[in-house]
């Protein structure tokens, strides 16, 4: 489905099979001389499908056409690789540029999971099943790497690079000053929360996105075009119900740890998750996965404020209240 959203600004959705997001956005900026496509979807047959039956549409030629990737899950970035030609740019964060470009990141994930509880006997099943794994861009790219308050050029529109770290490292957005259009990739989203979880060498992840909100929050925005759902202009609403979720959570996390030390995995198991699932064990592997990092990011958080504290036992790591 390709929808105009703005001025010479298309709107394509990419399903994404079996997947509870359903479908990621992507973004076509058309210029007199070159294009620029913000987000691609996986490296998936059904993506590569609507992103080529969309790019008909609008008869975009990949040969003059650029990207900006807003950090680097598969659903964003993974079939870049698939549509970047020799004369494309591909505009990227550094922070996350160096995870993807980690010939040991999976097994330094592996580990990790393994020390905050997450079962052996699931570890292999979960790496082998990843999104991020499965679905990710096969072969190099030449990555031209942006920074905060960097200008990338399209048409009448000058957008400004803005970091918002938290759902990744060094996770990128554009702002564009004139018409106050802002792509939000998954720093914020309509209806859903962006996941927050752990990274090797990214200490307090949930710490750094609520910083990011409230960067966000004094920015003036006329349309939020975020990389999941349907775009909204409530934007200071929205900020303010993501920091209460997270509130929320980070109590939740707490009451949890009230009677025991417990580990990542054991505290994600005890969590309310919206998943159609009646048991812990009936959770996919993967939502498992996804489910320990954002625990795991959340008592890191509450680390930080001094309100749980982490001891090794047998070789694990567990939290407990600190009073």
């Amino acid at each position: 489905m390709v929808e105009q959203i703005f001025p010479n600004i298309f709107r394509m959705e990419i399903p994404l099979p079996a997947n509870p997001l359903k479908a990621i956005n992507s973004y076509v900026i058309k210029g007199n001389q070159r294009c620029l496509i913000i987000d691609t979807g996986m490296n998936l047959e059904e993506c590569r499908q609507a992103m080529n039956d969309g790019l008909k549409e609008l008869n975009i030629d990949l040969h003059k056409t650029d990207f900006f990737i807003t950090h680097l899950h598969a659903d964003h970035f993974g079939l870049v690789y698939n549509l970047a030609k020799e004369s494309s740019k591909v505009y990227f964060n550094s922070p996350d540029a160096q995870i993807v470009n980690d010939p040991s990141l999976w097994d330094t994930m592996m580990a990790n999971a393994s020390v905050n509880g997450f079962p052996e006997e699931e570890l292999k099943s979960a790496i082998q099943k990843h999104p991020g794994r499965r679905y990710q861009s096969q072969g190099s790219l030449n990555l031209t790497l942006l920074h905060e308050g960097d200008q990338v050029s399209i048409g009448e529109y000058v957008f400004r690079c803005v970091e918002t770290p938290g759902h990744t490292p060094g996770h990128l957005c554009l702002y564009e000053p004139r018409t106050k259009i802002f792509f939000s990739g998954d720093h914020i989203l309509e209806d859903i929360t962006p996941n927050i979880a752990t990274w090797p060498d990214f200490e307090d992840s949930l710490q750094k996105y609520l910083n990011s909100l409230d960067k966000i929050d004094c920015f003036d925005i006329s349309w939020v075009f975020p990389g999941h759902r349907r775009a909204f202009t409530h934007y200071h609403k929205r900020i303010a119900e993501l920091k209460r979720h997270h509130e929320a959570r980070a109590n939740e996390v707490l009451f949890i740890l009230k009677n025991s030390s417990q580990n990542a995995y054991q505290v994600a198991s005890q969590m309310t998750w919206d998943i159609d699932c009646e048991r812990w064990e009936d959770f996919p592997i993967v939502q498992k996965w996804f489910a320990t990092g954002e625990a795991l990011s959340h008592l890191q958080y509450l680390q930080k404020r001094n309100e749980v504290k982490k001891e090794l036992a047998d070789g694990n790591i567990v939290f407990s209240l600190s009073q």
